[in-house]
């Protein structure tokens, strides 16, 4: 087997967040026990509600987040047992972020040229001339023109400074670019033009591309491999041409049948019961607070990851069977739900 591009092992990331008033701290678990690989090429999707830890994930792999157990490898050595030069220079050159807003993650007093000539400059790639070429031939690659060069980002549209975020990302030309919510931030209007840059780039590239969104039906299209993550954990891995009919965990099929195609109109797969809390997560399976499947087996321990195909794992004590049909789990679901109270009336 060729070694992954990166590689999560068993990280965990805690945090330590006042809630309770000066003196009062509570402990966060943004990410648990999370086991992922990158592949060189390939484009992972990664999908779940708010807070359920995506971007503490995308965090992780480019080295912004320390794991605070749990290794984190990139093209075969382990990051945080690097010295920091030499984790600066694997990562400064080797991967390329692109952040959810570009108008706060760009620096709005600097014009175009300089935002794209500062990696350049830091890791010292090529003299002033050749530093000078790269951000033309940047700015050609993301399909803006050299006459905003001289620009700031306050007087580009949301769609140019996002090509502009995403120019710098490649300026160092990177293996992995991770993207984290590139479009949420934009107009409907110019999602689709970024959505189609960033497969155009990744296919005349070679990029690997780790996607986070809450758009779970672009993920489907845009991914290789779909990663579901709920309140820290993976709790499924993917084929994205399977996460529809096929996916196993109960999150995954109710996540999904939340957006349905025009084509097949079905009511989503309904969710009851309490959002657990990332500072106090339930014992066991973390997701068994809002499952219409759970018991006690749930309560008592997490689930074992199990394969369902190639590259296909889950964890879930009473997975979906392969046969069921999301119309069928919404049946199910709606069975079990508690029946709703009415109030009498004298």
């Amino acid at each position: 087997m060729t070694t992954p591009l990166a590689e999560l092992d068993a990280v965990h990331v805690v945090h330590r967040a006042r809630t309770g008033g000066l003196w009062s701290r509570d402990t966060v678990h943004a990410l648990t026990a999370a086991t992922l690989t990158i592949a060189r090429g390939e484009t992972v999707g990664v999908v779940g509600e708010s807070g359920c830890g995506k971007t503490t994930l995308a965090h992780t792999l480019v080295g912004i987040q320390r794991p605070s157990t749990g290794t984190v490898t990139f093209r075969g050595e382990e990051l945080w047992t690097m010295s920091p030069a030499a984790r600066r220079e694997a990562i400064g050159t080797g991967t390329g972020m692109i952040f959810q807003d570009p108008a706060t993650a760009l620096n709005r007093r600097l014009p175009v040229r300089r935002i794209l000539r500062d990696p350049l400059d830091v890791h010292g790639r090529g003299g002033p001339k050749q530093r000078d070429e790269r951000v033309k031939e940047l700015m050609d690659l993301v399909g803006l023109p050299p006459g905003l060069a001289d620009g700031l980002p306050g007087r580009l549209s949301g769609g140019q400074r996002q090509r502009v975020a995403i120019a710098r990302a490649l300026a160092l030309e990177p293996d992995l670019v991770v993207a984290d919510e590139p479009t949420s931030a934009l107009d409907v209007s110019v999602r689709a033009q970024i959505l189609n840059l960033l497969l155009d780039l990744k296919e005349r590239l070679g990029l690997a591309l780790v996607f986070v969104s809450h758009d779970i039906q672009t993920v489907r299209r845009m991914s290789d491999r779909v990663v579901t993550m709920y309140l820290g954990r993976i709790v499924e891995e993917s084929p994205a041409r399977d996460i529809l009919d096929r996916a196993r965990h109960p999150y995954t099929r109710a996540l999904f049948s939340a957006t349905p195609g025009l084509l097949d109109p079905i009511d989503p797969i309904p969710l009851v019961g309490p959002v657990p809390s990332a500072t106090r997560p339930p014992s066991g399976c973390p997701f068994r607070t809002r499952c219409w499947k759970a018991d006690d087996a749930c309560a008592a321990a997490m689930p074992d990851a199990e394969d369902a195909g190639p590259a296909h794992t889950f964890r879930c004590h009473h997975p979906v069977d392969e046969g069921e049909s999301t119309h069928d789990l919404v049946a199910q679901a709606a069975a079990t739900a508690p029946a709703p109270t009415t109030r009498e009336h004298p």
